[in-house]
């Protein structure tokens, strides 16, 4: 799915919406694509001459990955009506840089599910190399 249908799951609108596509793979796992365009607002000062995505930005893009399975799988009815929030950041790894140019391709499961709390891990990479992995939770709150 592209942006315009991302944003019927999720709540994000640019410039905070980061993801540019995201796919269902199977029932628990997702993939998403992020092209670093280079002109991004986080870019800005980080770090002048070199610019490097940051890694709570890399977390945000695997988020927002996930989210877009856990809203697409949620029982909560009616599309929008609850907001997947983060709970919990573990076991953080950033491995290699990722800069203007490259492709981030993210690869998120979820791992457990106790209604309304979603259990999940994600990887970024970037021409095979990985970047970022990382396991999240989030509690899907009703409006």
């Amino acid at each position: 799915m592209k942006k315009e249908e991302i944003k019927k799951l999720l709540p994000h609108r640019e410039p905070m919406l980061l993801i540019d596509e995201a796919s269902i793979v199977e029932e628990n796992k997702a993939e998403g694509i992020y092209t670093v365009k280079g002109d991004e607002w986080f870019l800005q000062g980080h770090f002048p001459g070199d610019p490097v995505v940051p890694g709570v930005i890399l977390c945000e893009i695997m988020a927002q990955t996930c989210c877009v399975l856990i809203r697409e799988g949620s029982s909560d009815g009616d599309e929008g009506k609850a907001t997947p929030y983060f709970t919990g950041l573990n076991n953080v790894k950033f491995r290699n840089p990722v800069k203007p140019g490259d492709v981030l391709n993210l690869e998120c499961s979820i791992e457990r599910v106790k209604e309304p709390f979603y259990f999940a891990k994600g990887k970024g990479s970037v021409n095979g190399k990985l970047c970022v992995s990382a396991e999240f939770s989030f509690a899907l709150v009703k409006k």
